[in-house]
Order: structure tokens, then C-alpha cells, then sequence
């Protein structure tokens, strides 16, 4: 059934079609007949449990940021059975991110690039949407700067965003990897990045997967020092396959360099340190792939789109 869908939707542009879809996702949420039925449907087996953080995961497979910008679509994707929901990347004040086109399919690769420049609603607005729903996983909120704040004001801006999400949330995942946000990854270095989670406090950190052996090793050492944890890696500005448009590419191309920088990680912070490995986990094989790398945990986000909302049941499920 949802190949057909997915084909009506691939009709559409990508934007049109992922506003489409929330806007269906959250009339059903607000079913609860609908809602309780996709959730005895698709609820994890107790034997996928685990606890990360001094957090208790239904299972390992979460869904990443990007998807639900701005919190509105948590109870439907609990129900889907994700073991944890990210929302965001939400910045201090709304912005309206890039100029549209900004997202775009590249089926044959089963990839997507976007360069969508942190559209959301700001950290008040999903802040109040935060603190009404009652938390049936772990929820983490992904924060970053806006686009007019400059690099050396950014710890402030990431410290105050923090602030007004971090009650309402299990977990704060600290963004300075997006390459659609001018200089945004400069924040990687170890200088930066130091500050940032001295402002924000105990966070996790989302890194690129194009960075050098060198720093990737700076920011490991720091996060060791000040991080909660680290999320293993954000979109590419790679292109392996012939494409123009520029922006962040995500999707099946991404799963082997996203993995590699994940064991790489996990080589420098050691076995007991917090790692969520996303980038490219369309199977149960990629799962495997990324908890054998050294992940704890896992998220997906454009095999969701390819797959369809059953996939977080087929993997968790899938031998």
C-alpha cells in the first residue's frame, strides 16, 4: 500500500509532500481510537529495550531531527513504534530558513538533499508543545544558532535556546553540523565548541561526517570531557553520485562514510561512552551495521520517507 502512496507523493514536491504528510500524521494523532490502534500495531517487543543515559528506550531505533521540525507530530511517532523521538533543529527565535526549492529526491540512490536552513518556529512556540505532551519515550529536542547570530555570540544563543527547551525535554542534542547554515560547522572546533557546552550544559553532539581524522579526534577528546553524548553524523556536502543542487545529502549513499566516522568515534571515547549512529539505516543489516560499529543507539530519517511509516516495526522486528 504505501508504494503506491509513496508514488502519488513523489508526484509532488518534496516539501509539498513532507507538509502533506504532517498535516495527515497529526489529524490522525488526534484520533484515539487511530492513535491506540497504531500503537498496540507497532509497539516494540519488550526484548528490544535498552537503557542509554539512565534513559529506558522502548528500542534503539529512533527517528533523527529534520522530520518533525517543530514538535507536532510526537504522539503519532511514538505510535509508530520509535523507540525515541527527536525534534528540531529549533533555533531561539522562528526563522523561515532558505528560499524554496530547498529539498529534493534522488530515488534511484534512495538519497535526499536538502538545504532547508533550520525553518522552524523558534524555541518559545515548540517549547509549549514540548511541555504538553506526555512523554511515552525518551524525547530529545536538537537545537541551533540563527542564521544573523555570529560565530562568536553563538555559545550565548545555544546556552538561551537551551534554557527555554532542556525542562521539557530527556535530552538536548547540540547541532553544529548542518552544512546549510553559513559557518555553522566552524562550530565543530574545539575552541567553539567548548563554550557551546558550557553554555548549554550536559548535551549531546551532532558532528558531520566530513571531517578529518585531526579534528575528529579534538572533538571527541572535548566531548569526552563536557558532552552527554554524540550523535554519528549529520547530512554530507559529498556527492557520489552526479547532482547540482547544493545543500545536505542524506540516504543510502551516506550509511558507509556515516559509519565509519561512528567506529572511528568509538575507537577515540571508548566502549562505555553514549553514541547514536544515524546516516543511511534503510534495513535491519544497516541497524546491525551501526550497533556492531559501536552505536548504542540508531536513527533514521530518509529511509522513513522510502520505507513508510511501518519501518521502525520492520526492523525491530527483522532477524
Amino acid at each position: 500500500m504505501y508504494s503506491l502512496i509513496r508514488k502519488l507523493l513523489f508526484l509532488l514536491d518534496a516539501e509539498d509532500a513532507h507538509e502533506l504528510t504532517v498535516g495527515q500524521m497529526i489529524a490522525l494523532q488526534k484520533i484515539p481510537l487511530v492513535l491506540h490502534a497504531i500503537e498496540r500495531l507497532c509497539a516494540p517487543p519488550a526484548s528490544a529495550r535498552r537503557e542509554v543515559m539512565g534513559l529506558s528506550f522502548p528500542s534503539p531505533i529512533g527517528i533523527a531531527a529534520g522530520f518533525d521540525k517543530n514538535g507536532l507530530l510526537m504522539p503519532m511517532l511514538a505510535a509508530l513504534g520509535f523507540g525515541f523521538v527527536e525534534v528540531g533543529t529549533v533555533t531561539l527565535r522562528p526563522q523561515p530558513g532558505n528560499p524554496r526549492p530547498r529539498l529534493f529526491r534522488y530515488p534511484e540512490h534512495k538519497a535526499v538533499i536538502n538545504r532547508l536552513g533550520f525553518n522552524n518556529d523558534g524555541a518559545d512556540a515548540v517549547a509549549a508543545r514540548l511541555k504538553s505532551w506526555q512523554r511515552t519515550v525518551p524525547l530529545f529536542v536538537n537545537i541551533g544558532k540563527n542564521r544573523d547570530v555570529p560565530i562568536d555570540a553563538a555559545a550565548d544563543d545555544y546556552g538561551a535556546c537551551a534554557a527555554k527547551l532542556a525542562p521539557f525535554a530527556d535530552a538536548v542534542v547540540v547541532n553544529l553540523s548542518s552544512p546549510n547554515t553559513p559557518s555553522l560547522r566552524e562550530l565543530q572546533r574545539p575552541e567553539h565548541l567548548e563554550r557551546i557546552l558550557t553554555a548549554v550544559g550536559p548535551a549531546l553532539v551532532k558532528i558531520a561526517p566530513d571531517i578529518d581524522d585531526a579534528m575528529l579526534a579534538e572533538i571527541c577528546d572535548v566531548c569526552v570531557k563536557r558532552a552527554r553524548g554524540m550523535i554519528c553524523t549529520n547530512t554530507t556536502v559529498a556527492r557520489p553520485f552526479p547532482a547540482s543542487e547544493a545543500g545536505g545529502l542524506s540516504g543510502a549513499p551516506l550509511m558507509e562514510p556515516s559509519t565509519s566516522i561512528l567506529a572511528h568515534v568509538r575507537k577515540r571515547v571508548g566502549p562505555t561512552f553514549p553514541l547514536v549512529g544515524v546516516g543511511g539505516i534503510f534495513t535491519a543489516a544497516d541497524v546491525r551495521a551501526k550497533l556492531t560499529a559501536g552505536a548504542d543507539l540508531v536513527q533514521v530519517y530518509t529511509g522513513f520517507i522510502y520505507g513508510g511509516p511501518l519501518m521502525a516495526r520492520r526492523l525491530v522486528r527483522a532477524k
